[in-house]
């Protein structure tokens, strides 16, 4: 593979790592990036190889949180106190919202990758992103993490279903489900990446065999390779950044981001 090929796929890791913890589709960018650099938009594998760099970096950044929880829920059956309840039924709300799309994603990855990837879709998927963020711009919910309910779970793990389709943002549908459920800031994008672990554990997983099944697998490792650790570096960095944004409630630049992106992929390709 020539050098020039090889440094397409590392900006692709690095714009995947940059947009998958911000609330803009990261699988929309990637897609649209693929067309113009021409590298076979139709597959989801190098998706799926960079999508699991953004993961380890969420993992590293919420790691207290994963082994608190971990360690808690099985304490649980040996000591139930306040602790040790609250995380409990938070890790089962985890697995709960966690169903929708992945049934989804069993189902219909290949409806998904046929019919759904193309331009005028990824672009009114991009608008549709970008009002939602719009209308959830100022809300400021007050529910924690021990006051997450089976409702809220379900409600929340239905609108990541909908970021099936490139160009509505994985992260930003998740973060605006827990807002208009009124979660605080901070819990709702816990909560929405929270889901996205066994999400990106399970797409990595399916991904595998068809990764395995390439013909071209020798030629494809160093590009993929690259783009991965780029992915996980960047993915690291902005989501540090993207959690203070947060905080502050900055979410309508990203929405005016998404309706001028949207409106010239629309007009233009």
């Amino acid at each position: 593979m020539e050098i020039i090929e090889i440094i397409k796929y590392v900006f692709l890791g690095i714009v995947q790592g940059f947009t998958e913890p911000l609330p803009i589709s990261s699988s929309g960018h990637v897609f649209i990036l693929k067309e113009i650099f021409d590298l076979g938009g139709s597959d989801l594998n190098f998706e799926i190889i960079v999508n699991f760099g953004s993961l380890l970096a969420i993992l590293l950044i919420y790691k207290d949180d994963i082994i608190r929880l971990i360690k808690n829920f099985f304490l649980y059956f040996k000591n139930k106190t306040e602790e040790t309840k609250t995380d409990f039924k938070y890790c089962w709300l985890i697995v709960l919202g966690s169903i929708p799309v992945g049934i989804i994603g069993v189902t219909c990855k290949d409806f998904i990758e046929e019919s759904l990837n193309n331009t005028k879709i990824v672009g009114i998927s991009f608008l549709i992103t970008a009002l939602f963020l719009f209308l959830v711009r100022n809300i400021k919910g007050t529910k924690k993490d021990k006051n997450l309910s089976i409702t809220d779970s379900i409600v929340i793990g239905l609108t990541q279903v909908v970021a099936v389709v490139p160009g509505i943002s994985r992260s930003g549908s998740t973060l605006i489900g827990g807002l208009f459920r009124g979660l605080d800031r901070s819990t709702a994008l816990k909560y929405s990446f929270m889901l996205y672990i066994p999400v990106s554990l399970g797409t990595t997983l399916l991904g595998i065999k068809d990764l395995l099944e390439m013909g071209n697998i020798h030629d494809i490792i160093l590009p993929y390779g690259l783009g991965f650790i780029a992915s996980f570096i960047v993915s690291y960095f902005t989501l540090r950044w993207f959690m203070n944004v947060v905080k502050k409630g900055n979410l309508k630049y990203f929405s005016i981001y998404c309706l001028i992106l949207g409106l010239l992929i629309i007009i233009f390709m």
